[in-house]
């Protein structure tokens, strides 16, 4: 078969992939379900007799020591194990299908934790969700705010000050709240077990016209809150309904295969560290079926709030967590390139190739669809369950 370079999962590892320590999860037709992995040293080991899910392996003490040692089944070389992605699987294709590497843990998400970023979501806003009055909006509030935002620390006086400025220039935003008030914004992005993983379909609704995939990395924490390591995630975005009310948040960013997390975790080790991910560079990459192509870059040291209070606001004595939780940070990245005539901004098309990356988490490809489209979310809790009994 002849795969294009993100239709193979070697080409999704990270660059040094043979001293990371690399949690999945894959369909395996043999165990009839989903079964986690561990990929070390190039190859892959079914460790489900360690623990039967991602989230209890989570929950022990050590994970790294755990992995190193950890004598799972060899299924052979990464190479060799994985099936092809869903738009270039054909029934003769074998192999395990990768699915997102989280399942049990709840999907969180932090928004507008770049400062620098803001003005993309007060145009979302003050455009009323219309794709066509953002590009006015957008030079009216980059000349009168300038560069002010891009260093101020959250919750500071320097922001209480900046805040009392734009109230009386009638700037003032519920986004810029989050962004450089006190409280990080928080809310669920998806149910546990409905995200998808590398090589799967991503999922937008038919009825938005303005739209975006939002490239991200995604912290993995047990129930008590400590970070163990970290993935990669696209936050399908639904700017048009954001857009005309913060309160459609839920129809904006939670619909079929809207969100994606993978293709692994990388867990914390001696090799990679949270500072690893203070400092990432993360990128974004579309190309289109009619020849459209975007791509940019983002540096997580632009980040306005630390990762470590990200998820200190999200898990603590106000909210458990009792199966762990991912943590979506938040994107720099908002795609505005023109892409249907000139003034008329990005939005998505059904069979864009999309992929997130960065050179220690690796890259994430997905192919975009209409959320109704898509396969539908049927494997739930109540269907692993069913799976742990018939084994």
């Amino acid at each position: 078969m002849n795969r294009t370079p993100d239709t193979h999962v070697m080409e999704a590892l990270p660059e040094d992939a043979g001293t990371a320590l690399l949690l999945a999860r894959a369909w395996s037709p043999e165990a009839g379900g989903p079964v986690p992995l561990l990929i070390r040293d190039g190859h892959v080991l079914d460790i489900s007799a360690l623990a039967p899910t991602i989230s209890q392996l989570c929950e022990g003490p050590n994970l790294a020591a755990r992995l190193r040692a950890a004598a799972g089944r060899d299924l052979g070389p990464v190479s060799t194990v994985f099936a092809p992605p869903a738009w270039a699987r054909n029934d003769t294709d074998a192999g395990l299908a990768l699915l997102s590497p989280v399942d049990l843990q709840c999907i969180k998400a932090c928004g507008v934790t770049f400062a620098v970023s803001v003005l993309e979501r007060v145009i979302e806003e003050q455009a009323g969700g219309d794709l066509r009055a953002a590009e006015r909006i957008r030079a009216t509030l980059a000349e009168r705010l300038g560069d002010r935002l891009s260093d101020v620390t959250p919750g500071s006086a320097e922001a209480a000050d900046i805040k009392r400025h734009l109230i009386e220039e009638g700037l003032w935003s519920q986004y810029l709240e989050v962004a450089i008030g006190p409280d990080a914004e928080v809310f669920t992005k998806a149910p546990p077990l409905s995200a998808v993983g590398w090589g799967d379909w991503i999922g937008i609704r038919e009825d938005s016209e303005w739209n975006n995939s939002e490239p991200e990395i995604v912290l993995v924490c047990n129930s008590r809150g400590k970070i163990l390591g970290a993935s990669l995630g696209n936050d399908m975005n639904l700017r048009d309904f954001e857009g005309r009310s913060a309160l459609l948040l839920g129809k904006a960013k939670d619909n079929t295969a809207s969100a994606a997390i993978g293709p692994f975790i990388r867990v914390f080790d001696e090799d990679f560290t949270l500072d690893d991910v203070r400092s990432a560079e993360v990128s974004l990459e579309v190309n289109g079926d009619e020849g459209f192509h975007f791509r940019d870059a983002s540096s997580m040291t632009l980040m306005s709030r630390d990762p470590e209070d990200l998820v200190a606001q999200t898990c603590g004595d106000n909210h458990q967590y009792p199966d762990g939780f991912a943590l979506y940070l938040g994107s720099l990245i908002a795609p505005t390139q023109d892409r249907d005539g000139a003034g008329k901004g990005f939005t998505h098309h059904p069979g864009d190739r999309v992929t997130v990356a960065s050179p220690q988490l690796g890259a994430l490809s997905n192919e975009v669809t209409w959320s109704s489209h898509a396969p539908r979310w049927e494997y739930g809790i109540g269907a692993l369950l069913e799976h742990f009994r018939s084994r």
